[in-house]
C-alpha cells in the first residue's frame, strides 16, 4: 500500500469547463462585494486567492462539460477542512475515555452530503496521491478521518505561515506520523515501560509514605523524552536541557539522565548518595550545603556520543523554571569569545519544557516565556514543550482549572502547533515526539505535545483522591497501566507470551532489589550529611580587590566610543550630548553615571569577560542616560560603539526586552548559570518593577547556591530614590532584598558615586567563574544620574577599588567637635551633601555613606566611629518609611558597634505605601528629614 498522499495542490484543480468558468465569474464578483458570493465560495477565495488553471499536466478531475454539482464540490472542500481543523475534537486522546467526543462537524449531513455523494466522487478530489486501498471519495474521507481522529490529534490551522501548515499536513497525510516499530523495538519499548512502572512500584512498596510525586498515568513521558534524545543525538546536538516540575521528575532523572538506582534509593533512605555516583564521570550532580528535597534536584549526564543531557534544578513553584532553562539554552548555543554579537548556533542545544496541565494555562510565566521565544535577544530556535497532562490539578478538576477547552490552548495565541496524544499509546507517543523534533528543526519555533494521561494516586502518594474526585478515581482504579495495556497488545500480536511479559516485570524488580541491597550494605556506617556553611562561602569576597584602569587605556577607549563611521549619522541632539563625554579627559566636568558604566563595560570586555545586559528600554536607558546602541537618524541602522573599541576580547550585547520581569530575570539567571564567565545584567525600568520577579529572587537568585550548589553572578540594577514620583516609581523595595541576605549569598549596594559604580562592576567581573562568585544587587539612581556630586574624575577610575563606605567630604575634619554621626546611602546621602556643601558650620557632625549594605561593612564603620570619641549619637537617615528601606536591616549591626552610643532613626514614619502621591507632599517631608538630621 502506498502512503504517498498529498492534498496540497490548489482546490481549483478540481474544476474545469463550465464549473471553472462559474468559479472565475464568482471570484470577479467577490473582489467587489464579498457578501454577494456564496459563503463557502467566499471562504475558498479567502484561503486560496484567484482561481487558476491547473498547469500540472494531469488529466482534469472533472472533464469538460461535467454536470457534477458545484455545491457538492464546495461541500467536500468544507468537509475536508473540518476534518483537518476539528478532527481533534473527535479523536481518541483520553485514556479514561471520560470526555465527550464532538463529531458534529465531521458528519456528512452537516455539510449537506451523503455517502452516495462521496462514492460517486473520485478519490483525487480529496487526495492527490491516493493509497491503493482507497477507491472513491468515501474511502478517501474515511482514510483522512482515521488520520485526524485517532490517538493522535492535531491543531495547526491557527498557524499564519502557510508553509508550516502545509508541512504538517503533508507529514500527517503522507503517513509520516505513524508507528513502524520492528518486533525487537516493540519488545524494547515494553521493557522500558516495565522499568518506568517498576521503579515507581518499588519505591511505593519499599519506602512507604515517602513523597515522590510519581509519574504513573503519564509513564510515556519518559518514552517521549527518550525519543527526543535519540533524535537529538542523530542531529549531532551538543546539549539538551530539560525543565520540569516535580511530578515524574525522579523517573526522568533515573531513566532519561541515567542516575543510578542506588543513588535514588540512597536519597530515599536518607544516606549519602555520592558513593554510588558513576566512577566514569558520566553523571554530575551538585548539592548545596542546606540542600533541597530530592524531587527538586537536577543532574547533568555526559553521553558517549558527545551529547549532554541536563535536568534543571528548580523549586515547586510550577513553571518558573521555563525562563531559566531557556536562558541556559541560549548560553549553550552561543560563542562569546569574539568582539561584537555572540555567534549563535541553534542546533547546538535546545530545551524540553515539561508542564503541568493545571499550571500551563494558570501560570503567567508560561505566556511570558512563549512571548520572548522568537524575540532576537532571547530566541533559541524553538523549545519542545510537553504537557504531562494528568487532567487534574491537585484536587481541582479541569472545569474549575481553566476557561479553555484544552490545557494547551494558550500556546495557540503564539502560533505554536499543538499535537495531542493518548499517553496509553506508546508507539504513537514516539511518532509525535519525532514530528515535534522535526518541526523544531525545520522551522526554528516552539512546538507543543499535549501528552494526555491521568494521575494514578493523589497529589502525593498518601493522599486519598476519592475524597474529592470520586468519579475520576473510580475509573482510574479500574484502568490498567500502560505497561499492562502494551504488554497485552504484544501478546495479542503473538510477539510475546504472557509469561514472557511477567518474567520481564520480575527481572526489573530483581534489578532494583539488588541495587537497594547494595545501598544497605554500603551505607550501614554512613556519616550524617552536614548543613554547615562551607568555609569558602563564609570567607566572602576578596578584600579591596584592585579594579583601576590606566588613564591611557580609558582615554583611548573614550575616543573610540565617540568615533563613528563616516556614513553613520547620529541624531544631532544626542551627538552633542555624547560629545560632552570628551570633557572630563580635558580637565572639564565630571564622568557621570552612564559614562562610568560604559567605560567599565569596555574595560571588562577588553579583559575577556563577555557582557549581556537586558531589560525594558535598556539600550537608551529609562532616563535617556545610557545610549549603548545608537541609531542612524536617516536609515535607523544600529551602531554599538562598544563593538568597535580596540583590544576587545569578548562579546557585548544590549537587548531591549519584552515587557516581562519574571521571565527575563529568570532568563538572565539561567544564561549566567550556563556561561558563568559572562556578566549577565538585568535592569528594571524602575526598581519597583522587580516586584513582578520576586519568585526569581526568592527561589533562584538568592538561594540557588545553598540549595543546589549552583553559583550565580547575575547583576540586578534597580533604579531607586524618592523624588516625588509617587508610590510606584520611588522604591525598589530594597528591604526585600536585604531580608533575603544570609551566608554571604549576594551583595546588596545603594551607591552614591559613579566611581564606586565603575569599581563595583569591575569587581563583579573579576569574581565571575570563581569560588567568590555571587549575585550583585544595586539600587541605582534616577535624578542623580547626571548630578555633579555623584560624578567622578578620571583619576577616580584609574586606581583603587570599590569602597563599601564613603565619608562625606567637609565633615569630621575636627574629630573632637563631632557629637553626631549620620549614616545614609544612595540619594539620601547626596541630599544631605547638597545642604552640607563644604562642611562649614557642621563641625558637630560627620556623615558616613554606606555604599554596600550587605555584607554590612561593620569593621570599616567601627574604625571610622572610633575616630570620634565624643560622638554620642549614631543616626540612621533614610527617605523610605521606617518599616521599609535599610533601617531595620542596619540596626542590629549598629547596635553591635555602638559601644554605648545612642542609636536613632530619622526618616518617614511607618507607612503602608512607600511614598507620598504628589510632589509637594514629598518635598515637604523630604525637607523635614534633612532638617531634622542636620539639627545640632
Amino acid at each position: 500500500m502506498s502512503n504517498n498522499v498529498d492534498s496540497h495542490r490548489s482546490p481549483y484543480a478540481n474544476f474545469s469547463g463550465p464549473n471553472l468558468g462559474y468559479v472565475m465569474e464568482m471570484y470577479d464578483l467577490f473582489k467587489t462585494d464579498q457578501d454577494a458570493v456564496d459563503p463557502d465560495l467566499a471562504e475558498l477565495f479567502r484561503n486560496f486567492g484567484a482561481p487558476q488553471m491547473d498547469d500540472s499536466g494531469q488529466e482534469a478531475v472533472l472533464a469538460q462539460g461535467s454536470q457534477t454539482d458545484l455545491r457538492k464540490v464546495l461541500a467536500v472542500y468544507s468537509l475536508l477542512e473540518a476534518i483537518r481543523s476539528y478532527g481533534h475534537l473527535a479523536a481518541d486522546i483520553y485514556p479514561l475515555n471520560d470526555r465527550p467526543k464532538d463529531t458534529s462537524r465531521l458528519e456528512l449531513s452537516y455539510h449537506g452530503l451523503t455517502e452516495s455523494d462521496l462514492v460517486g466522487l473520485p478519490a483525487t478530489l480529496f487526495l492527490k496521491n491516493v493509497p491503493a486501498t482507497v477507491e472513491n471519495g468515501l474511502d478517501a474521507m474515511n482514510y483522512l478521518k482515521s488520520l485526524y481522529t485517532g490517538s493522535i490529534a492535531y491543531e495547526f490551522a491557527h498557524l499564519i505561515d502557510e508553509t508550516e501548515r502545509t508541512w504538517i499536513q503533508s507529514k500527517i497525510e503522507n503517513g509520516d506520523v505513524q508507528s513502524n516499530l520492528q518486533e525487537d523495538e516493540k519488545k524494547q519499548l515494553l521493557e522500558r515501560l516495565t522499568e518506568i512502572e517498576g521503579f515507581e512500584k518499588f519505591i511505593h512498596r519499599t519506602f512507604v509514605g515517602a513523597k515522590r510525586f510519581s509519574i504513573e498515568g503519564v509513564d510515556t513521558l519518559v518514552v517521549l523524552i527518550d525519543e527526543l534524545m535519540r533524535r537529538s543525538e542523530e542531529a549531532k546536538m551538543e546539549k539538551v536541557l530539560i525543565g520540569m516540575a516535580h511530578r515524574g521528575r525522579l523517573n526522568v532523572l533515573t531513566h532519561n539522565l541515567n542516575k543510578p538506582y542506588e543513588m535514588m534509593f540512597a536519597e530515599f533512605a536518607g544516606v549519602p548518595a555520592s558513593p554510588f555516583l558513576p566512577k566514569d564521570g558520566s553523571l554530575e550532580v551538585t548539592r548545596g550545603w542546606f540542600g533541597d528535597v530530592k524531587y527538586h534536584m537536577g543532574a547533568l549526564h555526559k553521553g558517549k556520543s558527545g551529547m549532554n543531557r541536563f535536568l534543571a534544578y528548580n523549586p515547586s513553584h510550577l513553571e518558573v523554571v521555563n525562563p531559566v532553562i531557556t536562558g541556559q539554552t541560549r548560553a549553550a548555543q552561543e560563542n562569546t569569545d569574539s568582539p561584537g554579537i555572540p555567534k549563535q548556533d541553534t542546533n547546538k542545544a535546545y530545551a524540553i519544557l515539561v508542564h503541568g496541565d493545571a499550571a500551563f494555562p494558570g501560570q503567567g510565566i508560561v505566556p511570558e516565556s512563549f512571548n520572548y521565544s522568537r524575540v532576537r535577544g532571547f530566541r533559541t530556535g524553538g523549545s519542545v514543550h510537553v504537557i504531562a497532562n494528568n487532567t487534574i490539578g491537585f484536587t481541582t478538576e479541569y472545569y474549575d482549572s481553566r476557561s479553555t477547552h484544552y490545557a494547551s490552548d494558550p500556546a495557540k495565541g503564539f502560533e505554536v502547533p499543538v499535537f495531542h496524544v493518548n499517553a496509553d499509546h506508546p508507539e504513537e507517543v514516539l511518532a509525535v515526539a519525532k514530528l515535534a523534533f522535526e518541526y523544531r528543526q525545520q522551522f526554528g519555533k516552539d512546538v507543543l505535545i499535549d501528552l494526555i494521561g491521568y494521575r494514578r494516586y493523589g497529589h502525593n502518594e498518601m493522599d486519598e483522591p476519592l475524597v474529592t474526585n470520586p468519579v475520576m478515581y473510580n475509573e482510574i482504579h479500574k484502568h490498567p497501566t500502560v505497561r499492562q495495556i502494551y504488554g497485552q497488545r504484544l501478546v495479542e500480536q503473538k510477539l510475546m507470551t504472557d509469561e514472557e511479559v511477567k518474567a520481564m516485570d520480575r527481572s526489573v524488580n530483581a534489578t532494583m532489589q539488588e541495587a537497594y541491597d547494595h545501598v544497605k550494605e554500603e551505607s550501614a556506617d554512613a556519616p550524617q550529611i552536614s548543613n554547615a556553611t562551607p568555609e569558602v562561602v563564609q570567607a566572602g569576597l576578596p578584600r579591596d580587590l584592585e579594579t583601576g584602569v590606566s588613564e591611557d587605556r580609558l582615554r583611548k577607549m573614550n575616543e573610540e566610543l565617540l568615533t563613528y563611521p563616516t556614513d553613520f549619522a547620529v541624531f544631532s541632539k544626542l551627538d552633542k550630548i555624547l560629545k560632552r563625554r570628551q570633557e572630563p579627559f580635558n580637565g572639564k566636568g565630571k564622568i557621570d553615571w552612564a559614562h562610568a558604566e560604559q567605560l567599565a563595560f569596555g574595560s571588562i570586555i577588553q579583559d575577556g569577560k563577555p557582557i549581556r545586559i537586558s531589560g525594558q528600554d535598556i539600550q537608551r536607558g529609562t532616563f535617556a542616560q545610557r545610549h549603548l546602541v545608537l541609531h542612524d537618524e536617516k536609515t535607523g541602522e544600529e551602531l554599538v560603539p562598544l563593538h568597535h573599541i580596540s583590544g576587545s576580547n569578548a562579546s557585548f550585547v544590549a537587548y531591549n526586552s519584552p515587557l516581562t520581569e519574571a521571565g527575563i530575570v529568570g532568563y538572565e539567571f539561567g544564561y549566567n548559570l550556563e556561561e558563568d564567565k559572562t556578566m549577565s545584567i538585568w535592569e528594571a525600568q524602575y526598581g519597583d518593577f522587580s516586584n513582578m520577579a520576586q519568585v526569581m529572587f526568592d527561589q533562584f537568585v538568592s538561594s540557588s547556591y545553598a540549595k543546589w550548589g549552583q553559583q550565580s553572578g547575575l547583576v540586578l540594577l534597580l533604579p531607586h530614590a524618592f523624588e516625588g514620583q509617587g508610590p510606584e516609581h520611588s522604591s525598589s523595595r530594597i528591604e526585600r532584598f536585604l531580608q533575603l541576605c544570609g551566608e554571604n549569598n549576594w551583595t546588596v549596594a545603594n551607591i552614591s558615586s559613579a566611581a564606586n559604580y565603575f569599581h563595583v562592576l569591575r569587581r563583579q567581573s573579576k569574581i565571575l567563574g570563581s569560588e567568590a562568585e555571587r549575585p550583585l544587587v544595586i539600587a541605582t539612581p534616577k535624578s542623580l544620574l547626571r548630578h555633579p556630586l555623584v560624578g567622578a574624575d578620571v583619576e577616580d577610575l584609574t586606581e583603587g577599588h570599590f569602597k563599601t563606605v564613603l565619608e562625606q567630604p567637609g565633615t569630621g575634619t575636627k574629630p573632637e567637635k563631632v557629637k553626631k554621626i549620620l549614616f545614609a546611602s544612595g540619594k539620601m546621602a547626596i541630599d544631605l551633601a547638597e545642604k552640607i556643601k563644604d562642611g562649614e558650620g557642621f563641625d558637630y557632625l560627620h556623615v558616613i555613606r554606606v555604599e554596600q549594605l550587605y555584607p554590612f561593612p561593620s569593621d570599616k564603620i567601627k574604625e571610622i566611629v572610633a575616630r570620634f570619641p565624643k560622638a554620642k549619637d549614631l543616626v540612621w537617615v533614610q527617605e523610605e518609611p521606617k518599616n521599609m528601606g535599610t533601617w531595620s536591616f542596619a540596626y542590629p549591626f549598629l547596635e553591635k558597634l555602638a559601644d554605648g552610643k545612642d542609636i536613632s532613626y530619622i526618616g518617614r514614619i511607618k507607612r503602608s505605601s512607600p511614598s507620598e502621591g504628589d510632589g509637594a507632599s514629598h518635598k515637604k517631608e523630604q525637607n523635614r528629614i534633612i532638617e531634622e538630621a542636620l539639627k545640632k
